[in-house]
């Protein structure tokens, strides 16, 4: 009778849904810290007494970070325990969010986001392994489902969670709110998880110096020059081009490095698996379509419509709704559909959505950017989920860990680039519309004269004097232009990822491995090449 009863109680401890709630639960916490402070960025300059500019350094020290840490979390997480690993990161992170809320100066606060980026940088890989350990290879698809939901929903509800939280109460409440989720997920990873074998310490043998130095390097360099770059317009900066430099070098001497060493802290040569290799390079271009589309309509709505920040926010967060449903439904589909089939249908669906978001005017009200959201990210469970089966279906479980980074280094290196591009490509469509509008603005064109002379009369009709009034009046039409310059351009930027997406679903069709048909056909059947 006792000894059931301990059984049934280990059985509950190891339910693989209670352990996935648990390591999601601080995988969701730093995610969602990605992008929670992007709105909040302007009260934390003015509270702290610094510039505007300086303090996007609060984004840049985390995504650096991050971008350092990530790539090797397997090889620290076979050191030392993938428990203890994981555990060890949510400690620091929770840690270093009180010390990021209670922060007196910007220099104070981008340290501790530093030390922040440091400890979040592990917890996506090592949730992924765990996971995926979690559930056996016939329900895969329903793990990376639940894991997708955290990957997907956390930076798209982030700006409107901040904006929310900023403007009720204070910035500092943003870091603050951490704290009692990072203790009961602390809490309950202890409780719940335990490490497999394949997965226990196997200690410290030795360091490789070069590789680790190498790799954070290059990556960290790397993540500056993209966070940085339309800031200081690229190449024309000396830091830009330096930070190119040294991330260039950098990496090219790491992959040499790393390809010749026996247990390397980035095991690349996963990549010449077939399915793992072009997993990593789906997935990247799903997190630089997602994180750029996401970055994108704030950034228009804020800017061009008169939104605030919550409800800039707003205009994603419905749309997590229909994640909810979607990434449950596609984690069943996985084991029925070919992966690439499915693949191909989310890169289409997406660009569908990207297309028709490029038909932006500056008539679009909310529900239609409601709309226009939901049509981007309707296709990414059927992206993110058999991708991310493809990918670990024949990786060894010993290599899991490794495999885990790699795999989260490609989709946050595609976000960070697919920002990087979309805001660089409207910077230079702007410019190209405005001299284009501005040649119908001539004086010698009759529907320019019309309106200079209607908003002069407007102006004349609220008192002002009819030198004002001119004044005004061109003020106003100059307005117009640059507001017009800049809607075309945000619709330019959708309609090159509709391309790109559309093309991607083709590309997925014709060249992603498909699944032997076998009388076991689980999610981690056995990938062939496509012929």
């Amino acid at each position: 009778m006792i000894a059931a009863i301990k059984n049934r109680a280990q059985a509950h401890l190891e339910n693989p849904y209670l352990i996935t709630i648990a390591v999601s639960l601080a995988t969701f916490m730093e995610i969602l810290d990605t992008t929670i402070t992007n709105v909040s960025l302007t009260h934390i300059a003015g509270s702290l007494g610094a510039a505007g500019e300086e303090s996007t350094w609060v984004l840049t020290s985390y995504l650096v970070a991050n971008a350092i840490v990530l790539p090797i979390s397997g090889w620290l997480a076979n050191v030392i325990g993938r428990k203890r690993f994981f555990m060890i990161c949510i400690a620091a992170f929770t840690a270093a969010s009180f010390a990021c809320g209670a922060a007196t100066s910007l220099p104070m606060l981008v340290f501790f986001r530093f030390v922040q980026g440091l400890a979040g940088g592990g917890l996506q890989p090592v949730q992924q392994a765990i996971v995926m350990d979690s559930f056996p290879p016939e329900k895969r698809g329903v793990a990376f489902a639940l894991t997708g939901i955290t990957v997907i929903v956390a930076p798209v509800i982030g700006p409107t969670l901040g904006g929310y939280i900023t403007d009720s109460y204070s910035w500092r409440w943003i870091f603050y709110m951490n704290i009692p989720v990072g203790i009961f997920a602390l809490t309950m990873v202890g409780m719940l998880v335990r490490d497999p074998d394949h997965a226990k310490a196997k200690g410290l043998k030795n360091i490789d110096y070069t590789g680790l130095g190498l790799v954070a390097l290059g990556l960290g360099a790397l993540q500056i020059m993209l966070d940085k770059g339309q800031q200081d317009d690229w190449f024309a900066s000396p830091l830009i081009v330096t930070c190119f430099l040294i991330s260039m070098t950098a990496l090219i001497c790491a992959v040499i490095w790393l390809w010749n060493q026996k247990d390397p802290v980035i095991e690349i040569k996963l990549l010449k698996n077939p399915a793992f290799g072009l997993s990593c390079l789906s997935i990247f271009c799903v997190g630089a379509a997602l994180y750029s589309s996401s970055a994108l309509l704030p950034m228009v709505t804020q800017g061009y419509f008169g939104y605030d920040a919550f409800l800039a926010g707003l205009v994603l967060s419905p749309a997590a709704l229909i994640l909810l449903v979607m990434m449950p439904i596609s984690g069943r589909l996985v084991t029925k559909f070919q992966p690439s089939h499915m693949i191909a249908f989310g890169f289409a669906a997406s660009a569908i959505g990207m297309w028709a978001t490029s038909h932006i005017t500056p008539q679009v009200d909310y529900a239609t950017f409601v709309m226009f959201r939901t049509l981007q990210i309707v296709g990414l469970p059927f992206l993110f989920v058999p991708v991310s089966t493809m990918a670990f279906a024949d990786i060894p479980k010993e290599m899991s860990n490794k495999a885990s980074a790699l795999y989260s280094l490609s989709r946050n290196i595609g976000g960070s680039i697919g920002i990087a591009l979309t805001t660089s490509y409207i910077s230079r469509q702007m410019q190209l519309h405005q001299s284009g509008l501005s040649e119908n603005f001539s004086a010698s064109s009759p529907v320019y004269q019309k309106m200079l002379f209607d908003q002069t009369a407007f102006f004349k009709e609220q008192g002002y004097t009819a030198a004002q009034s001119s004044q005004m009046a061109f003020s106003h039409i100059y307005q117009e232009l640059l507001t017009q310059s800049a809607i075309l351009s945000y619709g330019d930027a959708f309609l090159i990822l509709s391309y790109v997406m559309m093309t991607l679903s083709v590309v997925a069709l014709l060249f992603m491995p498909r699944r032997k048909k076998t009388a076991n056909a689980g999610a981690d059947a056995e990938m062939a090449p496509a012929h």
